[in-house]
């Protein structure tokens, strides 16, 4: 931990842009892996972030709006279900992340991404932090405004196909979730690669 704090503080010293890298969205069944990327005002800290996973719903959607009103430039990105069954789910969450990167109104001179792993073809310099989104805030930032916006896709494909029950369950594969694609099948939302869409799709042509 302390190496990840020794690593943004140089960034800090050496006055350079930074911005943090999160995903969001890549278990569930149907709909986009989503990406956000993010560069926070050192001016106008945001309390309370932290790996969106360990904040409660309801604080995720206050940090929201926040989030954007108070940092210096963010940017959502995605991946489409198809191109997930395209290129895979690991190189579809790396695409999503480079293009939140590539999509920040200020260009970050370096990136920090959570995870093991860096995108190809930055623009920028990257570094891969191991569990970033709980240690470096802009990360954790990125984290939120991923996951939220994840969430509100659900919610609106739970409008348009609400057999599924995906604002419970967000696409995961769920006792609940595995019942009514079976019953009801997958439709265009979902992807094809993934073993329970897969195994359904196969039955139904075999």
């Amino acid at each position: 931990m302390n190496d990840i704090i020794e690593q943004e503080q140089v960034l800090i010293d050496q006055g350079l842009i930074y911005c943090g890298v999160d995903e969001a969205g890549a278990g569930p069944l149907c709909g986009d892996v989503v990406a956000a990327a993010v560069i926070l005002d050192p001016n106008n800290p945001i309390a309370e972030l932290n790996d969106s996973k360990k904040l409660s719903e309801k604080k995720r959607e206050k940090l929201f709006p926040i989030i954007k009103e108070k940092a210096l430039a963010y940017c959502i990105a995605r991946c489409s279900a198809q191109e997930i069954d395209e290129i895979n789910i690991l190189n579809a969450r790396m695409l999503a992340m480079k293009r939140a990167i590539d999509g920040l109104t200020i260009q970050a001179q370096h990136a920090l991404i959570d995870g093991n792993r860096l995108p190809k073809d930055l623009a920028c310099a990257g570094t891969a932090i191991v569990k970033g989104d709980a240690l470096v805030a802009a990360i954790s930032a990125a984290s939120v405004l991923a996951k939220v916006e994840r969430d509100h896709d659900m919610f609106e494909l739970d409008r348009l196909y609400p057999e599924y029950g995906l604002a419970k369950h967000k696409g995961y594969p769920t006792k609940a979730h595995l019942e009514a694609l079976q019953i009801h099948g997958p439709t265009e939302i979902y992807r094809k690669t993934y073993g329970p869409v897969k195994k359904w799709l196969d039955e139904k042509t075999a």
